[in-house]
């Protein structure tokens, strides 16, 4: 099988332990040995001598990778600045909000909980609003989704906030769609974009946000602790760091308004430069699909043709259909249904099954709970294999 010739030529490229079946690239994606040997170089390079480092080099250093960044994503360096993660960069632009009592952030029911709850957390001191939409359940097409939300658009609303992959459930929005409709209305947009990153092809210039957040370690393979907020130019005024610190240029150079966000303190920037080995890795030559010409064509072709044998193999275990069309709405990551529970784990528990398919058969993969229904979640990427697929539905057959 063409899947298992591709998935043994690149499992080497990673550290991950022989025994753990590893599906949850969604999560929390390992970086490839190169990527991890970069970040080492530069954390290396900082403890040679901090002072020429931060003074001479940091900032020229970032101005690079930012620059090698934002053209994987279709746009300028100017517009893009790194942070820790995405929940980092979306605090930053909700921090830079001015609310006023009754004024509305637009958020749906797929988003990512941690989204969610910060966006509740900001609007409290001046009396704003959370406003939830539900998109159609099941999704049917493109055209409702964006009706659902826009039909939510009212004078009061500040900002739209949606997933470009949705964390629960593994579906693609049109989030072009909706950014074109906002701006028609002169409502500004927040996309939360860590899933989307390399899964899909990213252009930041024609989607046209307000700002995206996003993280690099999960699809793109970069380095943990490796994120970045995109501002459109039309938003660079207003935004503001979380954390105060000198502001300027440490190293001299003309005013930017990246300057507050490079320098909030003493930081090992090593995982920010260590992006560019992450593109570098997924831009190299394919291995097994020639015709796919690159890496990173290779791996989503590798994805989806596994995705499409975790649904044959799942379902016939659970007799239960994925969430939604895998051809139309996933990538690299679906989800499937579960059968449901009474009670879902609180938070901080696990499901009994995840438990168990880490316990008894060193499965690593999520069961999502979600509006009542329950999902197994499968990311593939280039080092998993049909056999792990195959270990995963006999494992849940098992325990189901």
């Amino acid at each position: 099988m063409m899947n298992a010739e591709i998935a043994a030529r690149w499992r080497p490229e990673w550290l991950l332990d022989d025994d753990v079946r590893y599906l949850n690239h969604g999560s929390f994606g390992p970086s490839p040995r190169c990527v991890i040997e970069a970040t080492e170089h530069w954390t290396r390079e900082l403890e040679r001598q901090p002072m020429h480092f931060y003074l001479r080099r940091m900032e020229e250093l970032l101005d690079q990778a930012s620059e090698r960044l934002a053209r994987f994503l279709g746009v300028g360096r100017e517009g893009l600045i790194f942070s820790d993660n995405a929940t980092t960069a979306m605090n930053v632009v909700a921090s830079s909000l001015n609310l006023d009592a009754d004024d509305e952030i637009l958020v749906n029911d797929h988003e990512y909980g941690a989204v969610t709850r910060l966006w509740r957390r900001y609007v409290q001191p001046s009396k704003a609003h959370v406003v939830t939409v539900d998109l159609p359940d099941p999704l049917t097409d493109d055209d409702a989704v964006v009706e659902a939300i826009m039909s939510k658009v009212t004078h009061l609303t500040r900002l739209i906030v949606v997933s470009h992959v949705t964390s629960p459930t593994a579906v693609i929005l049109p989030i072009a769609e909706i950014c074109r409709r906002a701006r028609q209305l002169n409502v500004p947009v927040c996309i939360d974009g860590p899933h989307a990153i390399a899964m899909l092809p990213v252009d930041l210039k024609r989607i046209d946000c307000d700002f995206y957040a996003a993280s690099c370690h999960k699809w793109l393979c970069g380095p943990f602790g490796s994120g970045f907020l995109y501002v459109h130019p039309q938003q660079r005024k207003r935004v503001q760091p979380t954390v105060v610190s000198w502001g300027g240029s440490i190293g001299g150079y003309q005013p930017s308004w990246k300057d507050e966000f490079n320098w909030i303190g003493t930081r090992n920037p090593a995982s920010f430069l260590g992006v560019t080995a992450a593109i570098d890795f997924l831009q190299q030559p394919a291995r097994v699909l020639t015709s796919s010409g690159s890496a990173l064509e290779e791996y989503r072709q590798h994805a989806r043709s596994l995705l499409d044998f975790a649904e044959q193999r799942i379902t016939a275990v659970t007799n239960l259909p994925p969430f939604a069309d895998r051809a139309h709405w996933c990538g690299s990551m679906a989800a499937f249904h579960l059968p449901r529970v009474a009670e879902p784990p609180k938070f901080g528990e696990r499901d009994p099954v995840q438990n168990a398919l880490w316990d008894q058969h060193r499965i690593e993969i999520p069961i999502v709970h979600w509006r009542s229904q329950r999902f197994v979640r499968v990311s593939s990427h280039l080092y998993n294999s049909p056999a792990e697929i195959e270990a995963l539905a006999d494992a849940l057959r098992q325990l189901l």
